[in-house]
C-alpha cells in the first residue's frame, strides 16, 4: 500500500505536466479542429530554454542557489519559457497553419508533422543528440510525510510544487475562458466561426490567442518538467506529446476540463504500470531509448498501458470521458 501510494503521487506530478500540454491539444482542436503535431516539441523546446535561461543566470550543474536566488531564477526562468514558447506557438500559426485553414484537412496535418521535424532538428543543433541535465535543487529533495510515524506516505517536495503550479494554472486558464472577454470570444469561434466573424469577433487574432496560450502552457510543463526530471532530450516532445494527446483523446478532445482529467489519469496510469514487474532486458529504455517514466522496473509495460487505453478509447468511446467540444456543424 505504502508503494501504491507513492506511485499514485508521482503519477499526479507527472499527470499536472502532461494535463498542461493536453490543453494545448485539445484547445487548438476545439477551436480549428487541427491535431497539432508539433505541440509535443514546443515543449521539448521548453525543455531547452530552461536549461539555457537557467545557464544564463549562472545556474548549472552542481550549482545549488539558496533563498532568494533560486526563486528569483525560478520565476524568471519559468516566465521566459512561457513566453518563448508562447511566442513559438503564435509564429508557427502565422507560418504553417493559417494559409492552409481552407485548404482540404490533409494539408494542415502534414504541415504539422513537418513542424515537428523542423523543431527537433532544431533541438539537435541547439543542444546536439545527447542528454542534456537539468540542474538539481537539493532545496526540492526533502519530502513531507503524512501518516503516522513507521507508515503513512512521503510527498517529496519538487511533486508538490510541480502540482500547485500546474493546477494555478489550470485554474487560472479556466477561469479566463469561462469569465473574460477573450475567453468568451474563443468559445465563439469554436463554436461557429463565420457567426462569431459577423458579430465582430476578429477570427484569426483569436485563433492566435488560442495558440499562444496553448504554447505558452506547453513552455509551463517544459519547466515544470525540468524541475520533475534529470534530463531532456530533442525527441523527448514525441513521447511527452503522445502521451498529453492520449490524455486529451481520453478526457474528451476540444474539452479543457477533460484534458486535465485525462493528464492525471494518464500520469497515475503509467505510474501504476510501472509497478509490472519488468521481464525485459535491462537495457531497454522505451521509445527512441527514452526513459520518460519512473527510475525503477516497468519501463517497457507503461508506454504498452498507455497507447493501449488510446486504442480502446478510440474504438469504444471516441468521444472521451467527458466528450467532446468541437463546432457544431449546420
Amino acid at each position: 500500500m505504502y508503494l501504491f501510494l507513492q506511485e499514485v503521487i508521482v503519477g499526479l506530478a507527472n499527470g499536472a505536466i502532461y494535463a498542461l500540454i493536453a490543453l494545448g491539444y485539445t484547445m487548438v482542436y476545439g477551436i480549428i479542429e487541427l491535431i497539432n503535431f508539433a505541440h509535443g516539441d514546443i515543449f521539448m523546446i521548453g525543455t531547452f530554454v530552461s536549461i539555457s535561461v537557467l545557464g544564463l543566470i549562472g545556474i548549472t550543474v552542481g550549482t545549488q542557489p539558496v533563498g532568494g536566488t533560486l526563486i528569483g531564477a525560478l520565476v524568471v526562468t519559468g516566465l521566459f519559457c512561457i513566453l518563448v514558447c508562447a511566442v513559438l506557438g503564435v509564429v508557427i500559426e502565422r507560418v504553417a497553419y493559417r494559409p492552409l485553414r481552407n485548404a482540404p484537412r490533409l494539408a494542415p496535418l502534414i504541415s504539422a508533422i513537418g513542424v515537428s521535424l523542423v523543431l527537433q532538428n532544431v533541438g539537435i543543433l541547439w543542444k546536439g543528440v545527447n542528454f542534456v541535465s537539468f540542474p538539481q535543487f537539493y532545496f526540492f529533495t526533502g519530502s513531507v510525510h503524512l501518516g503516522p510515524a513507521g507508515s503513512g506516505v512521503d510527498i517529496k517536495a519538487v511533486n508538490i510544487l510541480v502540482i500547485v503550479l500546474a493546477v494555478i494554472l489550470m485554474v487560472g486558464l479556466q477561469w479566463m475562458v469561462t469569465r473574460t472577454r477573450i475567453g468568451r470570444a474563443m468559445r465563439a469561434v469554436a463554436q461557429d466561426r463565420e457567426a462569431a466573424a459577423l458579430m465582430g469577433v476578429n477570427v484569426d487574432r483569436i485563433i492566435a490567442i488560442t495558440f499562444f496560450i496553448g504554447a505558452g502552457l506547453a513552455g509551463a510543463a517544459g519547466f515544470l518538467y525540468g524541475l520533475q526530471f534529470p534530463s531532456t532530450i530533442f525527441v523527448v516532445g514525441f513521447t511527452t506529446g503522445l502521451f498529453a494527446f492520449t490524455a486529451a483523446v481520453l478526457g474528451g478532445i476540444g474539452n479543457l476540463v477533460g484534458a486535465m482529467l485525462g493528464g492525471v489519469l494518464i500520469g497515475i496510469i503509467e505510474a501504476l504500470a510501472s509497478l509490472i514487474p519488468d521481464t525485459t532486458d535491462a537495457a531497454y529504455q522505451g521509445i527512441f531509448g527514452l526513459r520518460i517514466g519512473l527510475p525503477h522496473g516497468g519501463s517497457a509495460w507503461h508506454e504498452a498501458v498507455i497507447f493501449a487505453v488510446l486504442i480502446l478509447i478510440l474504438v469504444f468511446r471516441p468521444s472521451g470521458l467527458l466528450g467532446q467540444q468541437v463546432p457544431e456543424k449546420v
